[in-house]
């Protein structure tokens, strides 16, 4: 192999140093990521058992598909006849969506809920939420139903997924904001929760609405949880002054202080 000429080596150099603090980098990342997940097992684990359900799922022909789920369905006809089975098993798996998104929106919300309320306390909004939901919008369509509103085959309709406790921990987290943000907030879920029921209408809509409102009835469990709410415009703030500082340590050709925060949250 052919020595490199001595205007390359200090090239050679270069690449190398970026090579290692991109190595650093990563793996400051990777510890980051593993402690987050760490610290709201539930959300992660819950989110790991619908990673297996949608695998299953997608092994499934489309006609056993619809009447696997229906049998594991919060519907009239099954709430009627072993409704804890179905409470439990219906929260075990998604219709509509995708998995990856939904890793998302526990990422957001279930894991920074379950990091403030603590594991106990976030199951029993979650849950209690998507029960108390449930029953809601079976009941509207229980009373459509006997009164004419809707067909009697609605009562076998396919009523699975974990949306309603989703809902339900969006809003609680409600609590997690400081004022004034926390009004702004609030008005955000209200019109992308309210704005469905108006417009469609449906028992699901309906659904998806009392779990905000049932989740904005956990205030009780939340007090005096987590340390003081969330303030944004702090967090802005001291984003801005990490940046600054970074910045002139760049400027002046120095390394990253020790123990240097970027101001993440």
């Amino acid at each position: 192999m052919r020595p490199l000429p001595p205007d390359a080596r200090p090239i050679r150099r270069r690449l190398r140093s970026i090579g290692v603090s991109l190595g650093v980098s990563l793996g400051a990342v990777g510890v980051r990521v593993g402690g987050y997940i760490r610290s709201a097992p539930g959300t992660y684990l819950w989110l790991a058992a619908l990673f297996v359900t949608t695998i299953a799922m997608h092994h499934m022909s489309p006609e056993f598909e619809a009447d696997f789920l229906r049998q594991r369905s919060t519907n009239i006809h099954e709430l009627s006849t072993n409704p804890r089975r179905v409470l439990i098993a219906s929260a075990f798996w998604i219709d509509g969506g995708t998995w990856l998104s939904y890793a998302v929106l526990y990422s957001v919300f279930h894991a920074q809920a379950e990091r403030w309320l603590g594991t106990a306390r976030w199951l029993l909004v979650a849950f209690g939420t998507h029960v108390a939901a449930t029953f809601i919008s079976e009941g509207a369509l229980l009373w459509a139903v006997r009164n004419g509103y809707a067909p009697y085959s609605a009562v076998n309709t396919l009523d699975v997924g974990v949306s309603y406790a989703l809902a339900g921990v969006v809003a609680v987290l409600t609590y997690r904001i400081a004022t004034p943000y926390r009004y702004l907030y609030l008005l955000g879920v209200l019109v992308i929760y309210g704005a469905p029921l108006i417009s469609g209408r449906t028992f699901t809509d309906l659904g998806h609405f009392a779990s905000v409102l049932v989740g904005l009835a956990w205030y009780p469990l939340t007090r005096g949880q987590g340390g003081p709410p969330w303030n944004p415009a702090d967090t802005v703030r001291s984003t801005a002054a990490a940046g600054r500082r970074l910045r002139r340590h760049r400027r002046a050709g120095r390394p990253e202080p020790e123990g240097f925060d970027r101001g993440s949250r």
